[in-house]
């Protein structure tokens, strides 16, 4: 009885995979950077058992999923990232949403409706986001420079690139945010839980950060910002 074989050879423009019956089976990967093509073939043997070639079959299917999900994976890594979030509300009372929250999700940020505040302009809002929850919102772009944000629960909130000049913070949960570019100058960061949160490349000068809860990694990864000034590093207890 004739041994079956199998082989893979790579390239640079394609795949293909070889068993034995005879049966080929290609397809083109879509081109994402550059075209890729999977082949499965194979030649008969006329000697070889039927059990042997359903066994063969199973593993030629496998084989050629692996491959196709590795073909497609290697022509456009960053399918995902690209999609990280989606288009913007056309709800024109989007903006509104903010002084009402999020009513179910609260701090697992589950929601039956994305809060988006991308873009929305609330500078010195003294009253209507008090106490709020905004958890999983998203506010990147948006501005709340001067508003009293005391006590309000931002868990899980995208606030990438956000503009918080001057606003208080004071007893709020911001855990788990994620404030990378924010510019949070002046910022209250009084009893504030920030375990979790990210702080990459944000603005802190002038922060003040008062009695704040955050885990030791996530502190030695805020005290690498270098926009804290020293009275900011030493509250925080900065080596």
């Amino acid at each position: 009885m004739a041994a079956s074989l199998a082989s893979i050879p790579l390239s640079r423009n394609g795949l293909s995979l070889q068993f034995s019956p005879t049966k080929r089976h290609c397809f083109t990967v879509p081109e994402f950077h550059s075209p890729m093509r999977v082949c499965c073939s194979a030649s008969r043997d006329g000697h070889e058992l039927k059990e042997n070639l359903s066994q063969l079959k199973q593993l030629k299917n496998v084989a050629c999923g692996i491959l196709a999900v590795w073909a497609v994976t290697a022509a456009s890594p960053v399918i995902a990232a690209g999609q990280r979030l989606p288009p913007l509300s056309t709800d024109p009372s989007r903006c509104e949403r903010a002084f009402v929250g999020n009513t179910i999700g609260q701090a697992n940020g589950v929601y039956d409706k994305a809060i988006d505040l991308r873009f929305c302009d609330y500078t010195n809002e003294k009253s209507n986001l008090k106490g709020k929850s905004l958890a999983a919102a998203l506010m990147s772009e948006a501005k709340f420079d001067g508003a009293d944000m005391s006590e309000v629960v931002m868990s899980k909130a995208y606030a990438a690139g956000a503009s918080f000049k001057g606003t208080d913070f004071s007893n709020a949960v911001l855990d788990r945010v994620n404030f990378e570019k924010a510019n949070l100058q002046g910022a209250l960061f009084k009893n504030t839980v920030l375990s979790g949160s990210t702080f990459n490349e944000a603005k802190l000068d002038g922060a003040v950060f008062e009695d704040t809860i955050i885990g030791y990694i996530d502190l030695q990864k805020l005290c690498r910002n270098t926009s804290l000034n020293e009275e900011g590093r030493a509250t925080l207890g900065c080596r």
